[in-house]
């Protein structure tokens, strides 16, 4: 049963979990009927809901005959998922003091495509404000997809510009909020290396990368809207000028 399973993942004995949802599918019962149930012994059953008891999952109920009925589920999840933040919690302050941040000028190595989709993932999973993906059209969607709510994303194929790749292998690049990036190259089959890469939180790679991406996004549109944009721009300061030109005249009096 996969609640024995997950029941013994939060720390309860193969027994304890047996046991406890024995009493979930009875209601409240006498120990023997909770070990016929739950296919424990039953010179095993007392001490297994006394403990239940103990962990606040089990409660005597009556003494003649002696019953133990169970105590919510909902409660024991919400406690042990309390507990284990608290313990995240402690977890996280120890490591901290143990290993302060990078340093933002050092760079790290990934190797294999698993290392990268790896880093890739954490880094989008704790974006803030913005991030810039190219490449890989694949793992760029699944990206998007794990991208936190409120976060602008910008997404292009790395293509009609300068290749940033050896032959037979195909770039990809990510940014985050101008602090960290991700440069990768995935290997063709048949090539005889591994996809490798760099994880870095150097502000000039990071704010570089980003701008490359803006610009794959740029070249990858059509002409004409590239056309239309750069006539857009050029348009702009002309028509904010006479704008201020008859807001003057109109406040003369």
């Amino acid at each position: 049963m996969s609640a024995v399973i997950h029941l013994q993942a939060l720390g309860l004995t193969e027994y304890e979990a047996r046991a406890y949802t024995a009493l979930l599918a009875l209601g409240r019962a006498v120990p023997a009927r909770v070990a016929r149930q739950a296919g424990i012994p039953r010179p095993k059953i007392y001490e297994t809901l006394e403990r239940l008891e103990g962990r606040g999952l089990a409660a005597k109920v009556g003494q003649s005959p002696l019953e133990y009925a169970p105590l919510s589920a909902r409660e024991y999840l919400a406690r042990s998922r309390r507990a284990f933040d608290d313990r995240l919690g402690a977890l996280d302050r120890d490591l901290s003091r143990l290993a302060p941040d990078p340093a933002p000028e050092a760079v790290y190595h990934l190797y294999g495509q698993e290392a990268i989709g790896s880093m890739c993932e954490d880094l989008t999973l704790n974006a803030r404000r913005t991030l810039f993906i190219a490449g890989e059209a694949e793992l760029a969607q699944g990206l998007e997809r794990l991208t936190p709510r409120g976060v602008k994303v910008l997404t292009t194929p790395l293509s009609g510009l300068p290749p940033v790749a050896l032959e037979g292998e195909r770039p990809f690049l990510l940014a985050r909020d101008g602090e960290a990036a991700v440069v990768a190259h995935f290997v063709e089959a048949g090539v005889g290396r591994e996809a490798h890469g760099v994880h870095t939180h150097n502000p000039v790679i990071v704010h570089l990368i980003e701008g490359y991406v803006e610009l794959a996004a740029r070249s990858a549109q059509p002409a004409g809207v590239q056309a239309a944009e750069v006539e857009a721009a050029a348009v702009r300061p002309a028509r904010k000028a006479q704008e201020s030109k008859v807001q003057a005249s109109k406040s003369r009096p």
